[in-house]
């Protein structure tokens, strides 16, 4: 156990950290469930740069020893990299289009997956994850993040009082989080679950984003903010510490005692098309 950090939610799900599980008796476990993970990656316009590594560190780290099918959707699918993967690992490539600003590209990600989960997904895996390509993994991400609806602390926040917090402040959207309500700030970066949970928050995120669209109403943080939303009425079944998304660009703080997933540093004007 750690007595530095929070390792349970006042609802009682577990919050991950190092130190607070035995990897090997869970892998133990979860082997003899024969378990199938799948594992999304939005890698759209000039994103592509950052395939390469994000799927050579996917290998060394992500559910390592288990059976992972990754999907990449891209507008330029001859860019993906050809990338050598363990056995029972597979990479799938979905060709989408493109857009003139970068907010509809991050938005759309969510009518993707559930398409994904309802078309593709039942007769396949168990579980699935929807990662950041511009991120690479550092460390362990295996069976200690496996739960029903599984959310991420955002780095940038998990210290702040939940007043600072970038909910959505407009009443009239549906991804408002009012004034004094909200659990943690969770990123949109990296969540997952249960096809059958993450089917339920993507189906309901995309359809509230179309609904505020239709009203004129575009969330703070685009699908962040729904994912927020979401997850203050539908608790996660387990909460995933800041280790899981962290930043490059950040020191890493003293409780932070290993970095398993981070975002790498990157000029956002280069790479995004309306910046």
């Amino acid at each position: 156990g750690r007595t530095d950090v929070v390792m349970v939610t006042p609802w009682l799900a577990p919050v991950v950290w190092e130190g607070t599980f035995n990897p090997n008796l869970l892998d133990s476990i979860y082997k003899l469930k024969n378990i199938r993970i799948a594992a999304t990656v939005f890698a759209v316009g000039k994103y592509t740069i950052f395939l390469k590594n994000f799927l050579e560190t996917a290998e060394q780290h992500f559910f390592v020893g288990f059976q992972v099918h990754v999907y990449v959707f891209t507008d330029r699918p001859l860019d993906v990299p050809q990338v050598k993967m363990s056995a029972g690992r597979q990479l799938t490539v979905r060709s989408v289009p493109n857009s003139q600003r970068w907010q509809e590209i991050s938005a759309r990600r969510m009518e993707l997956i559930q398409k994904l989960i309802e078309d593709n997904l039942h007769s396949y895996a168990d579980y699935i994850f929807c990662l950041d390509v511009d991120s690479q993994f550092h460390g362990r991400w295996g069976t200690e993040s496996l739960g029903g609806l599984v959310g991420v602390i955002h780095p940038g926040y998990y210290r702040d009082d939940r007043s600072r917090f970038p909910y959505e402040r407009r009443p009239e959207s549906r991804a408002y989080v009012a004034p004094g309500e909200g659990d943690f700030y969770y990123c949109g970066g990296a969540f997952g679950g249960t096809l059958e949970e993450v089917h339920l928050l993507t189906k309901t995120c995309h359809t509230n984003f179309i609904d505020d669209a239709k009203e004129g109403i575009e969330a703070a943080w685009q699908e962040e903010s729904h994912l927020n939303r979401y997850m203050w009425i539908n608790k996660p079944s387990k909460v995933l510490s800041p280790e899981y998304l962290w930043q490059d660009f950040k020191p890493r703080n003293p409780e932070v005692h290993l970095v398993r997933f981070s975002g790498v540093i990157k000029n956002y004007a280069a790479i995004r098309p309306n910046v």
